[in-house]
């Protein structure tokens, strides 16, 4: 009769059970076939599993193996199988006599000596056992600060395969976790950098305080070193803290991805994201053969940030149109779906011009060079973006530089309290937790305008022809900028506020092309 160990998976950002099942057949050929639609990481376990037990000092059958991982139509990836694989042989062999092997689940991959590796995706498996009715999980110690992250399941942490083993007949104990860390941890915002070190940039931080604050989209367009990437750097220093909601769901994506560190646990920091321009679309979005995350995914919850969005490629950019909408992108493959969250905060910055010194002196470009250039980013990726603000360059040796700038706690403090008001406004709608999620409905019942704010706003729209998304993304704003001076009605100055943050709009008008 086989033996049945249990372990799991990942599809998607979601864990499934996986059941390891082990069988010795008794015939002259040896050989170990692990089979169930394995990659090249599984396949691989054999070698590493053979290694680790005779090093280990346990008897290897001279038998054919069969290992299998059921369901055998899923395609399964990683080594975190390894552990599983390992008991479920030795018990099937008579090597150990396990108690209550049932009970567990087994997650870890297996060195060469017989250590225990840590292994990604470790918070959604654990999930996925707490779903199974799994309550006692045994994982690798470097991952044990992440696993417990999972109310409801006893995590076992070990080191080698013969602590497990010893655990498992009764005649050893779990091992005391070992700690690299010495001392207390710092404060991780005392080395943030902060908003404090930004000067003569007072409207431009306005603007960053109102994104901040609504969860608005941002472009910044400026001369080259006047400092659009040295502020973006500093947006999430000024965002509110996550939510323990929030913190898992980044916790999970990152942990699929392999970027949470060992001995990690809940990642508490907002997610920062700045991929080169180079970037491939399934980077941008999530895919490859696995349809793993993407850096949109990535920056769940946080802010993705690309430098230089005229030389991103096109497709790259239109790549955008859904998720920036749909805070989420679906990944479809010809045997599954995956569903990857994608609720950030879009901020970019890019040169007024081809030579990037646009309007000044040093410019040598012409109209239809300049539009040319800026035409490079569509009109649907524009419409999706709420402010776009140029950024003036500054001159050092002008006194007033020397003044203070307000720090980034105290920006932060400016953020909390609109948020507060949004969270308080849309306590009954789940998912909504910023002005600019807003629905059109919403819209319509929230950001009410009088005539004389009307007719302000109907004069932009005549000027400029804006778009029904733009008009929404006004009026969103105008409600984050109300919410900041604690106004229930948005005001004339809201609005207004949000049109002097259409800067683009009035640049491009000014250029004559024939």
């Amino acid at each position: 009769m086989a033996t049945v160990v249990k372990s799991f998976s990942i599809s998607g950002i979601d864990g499934y059970p996986v059941d390891i099942e082990a069988s010795v057949l008794n015939t002259e050929s040896q050989s170990v076939n692990i089979i169930g639609m394995g990659d090249t990481a599984v396949k691989e376990s054999g070698e590493r599993i053979q290694s680790a037990l005779i090093d280990c000092g346990f008897y290897m059958p001279e038998k054919k193996i069969v290992l299998s991982l059921a369901p055998g139509d899923r395609k399964k990836r990683g080594s975190h199988y390894d552990l599983a694989l390992a008991i479920a042989l030795l018990t099937q062999a008579d090597e150990i006599k396990p108690r209550e092997l049932g009970k567990y689940g087994f997650l870890g991959e297996l060195s060469l000596g017989g250590d225990l590796r840590p292994c990604k995706g470790i918070l959604p498996m654990i999930l996925a056992a707490k779903k199974a009715d799994v309550r006692h999980m045994i994982v690798p110690a470097d991952n044990f600060a992440e696993a417990r992250l999972v109310s409801g399941v006893t995590v076992y942490p070990f080191y080698t395969l013969s602590e497990v083993v010893a655990f498992l007949e009764g005649v050893g104990g779990v091992p005391e976790i070992r700690s690299d860390k010495k001392g207390e941890e710092k404060d991780k915002r005392l080395n943030e950098p902060d908003f404090s070190e930004v000067r003569g940039q007072n409207s431009l931080i306005d603007a960053i305080v109102l994104a901040a604050a609504g969860g608005h989209n941002m472009l910044m367009i400026g001369n080259p070193g006047c400092g659009k990437t040295m502020i973006a750097r500093r947006i999430p220093t000024i965002l509110p803290d996550m939510t323990e909601e929030e913190a898992l769901e980044v916790t999970k994506i990152h942990s699929i991805s392999g970027l949470v560190p060992p001995g990690e646990g809940l990642l508490s920091a907002r997610p920062f994201r700045a991929p080169h321009h180079n970037v491939s679309v399934n980077a941008l979005i999530g895919g490859g053969s696995n349809a793993l995350p993407g850096e949109i995914s990535l920056a769940h919850n946080g802010v993705l940030f690309l430098d230089e969005l005229g030389e991103f490629s096109a497709n790259a950019l239109d790549s955008l149109r859904q998720p920036l909408e749909d805070k989420k992108v679906v990944i479809s493959r010809v045997n599954f779906t995956n569903t990857y969250p994608a609720n950030f905060m879009f901020i970019s910055a890019m040169n007024p011009c081809p030579c990037g010194y646009y309007p000044s002196s040093k410019c040598r470009c012409s109209d239809y060079e300049i539009v040319k250039y800026r035409n490079k980013i569509s009109g649907p990726i524009l419409d999706r973006i709420d402010i776009q603000k140029e950024v003036k360059p500054v001159d050092l040796f002008e006194p007033e530089l020397s003044a203070p700038a307000p720090s980034s706690s105290e920006l932060r403090a400016r953020v909390a309290s609109a948020r507060r008001i949004q969270q308080k406004r849309f306590a009954s709608l789940p998912g909504i937790s910023c002005n600019a999620q807003m629905t059109g409905t919403m819209i319509n019942e929230h950001c009410g305008i009088d005539a004389e704010t009307t007719s302000l706003l109907r004069k932009a729209c005549d000027k400029f022809g804006y778009s029904a998304r733009v008009v929404h993304k006004l009026l969103r704003m105008a409600r984050t900028s109300a919410d900041m001076s604690e106004e229930t009605h948005i005001r004339k100055e809201d609005v207004a506020f949000a049109l002097h943050c259409r800067d683009l709009d009035k640049s491009n008008g000014k250029m004559m092309v024939i």
